[in-house]
């Protein structure tokens, strides 16, 4: 499960690049081709990362590439 849901993280990172950083949790939803659950999943973990903000209202958020997103740990 973790497979699917990070690779459906970078379709959502894919989808939000083609509209300039910025897109809703619909536009997303009808462009990706994976179960709701899945993407909403996705959505979390990058927005729990800091690959993304999440805006606006329900029922159907804005979401928009972090500017600055967080510092990779180095070694």
């Amino acid at each position: 499960m973790i497979t699917w849901i990070g690779l459906c993280a970078g379709e959502i990172w894919r989808y939000l690049d083609k509209h300039e950083g910025k897109g809703s949790l619909k536009g997303a939803a009808s462009e990706i081709k994976a179960p709701e659950e899945t993407i909403l999943m996705a959505v979390g973990w990058l927005a729990r990362e800091g690959y993304i903000v999440v805006g606006g209202n329900l029922p159907n958020p804005v979401l928009t590439i972090n500017p600055k997103p967080p510092r990779t740990k180095s070694c």
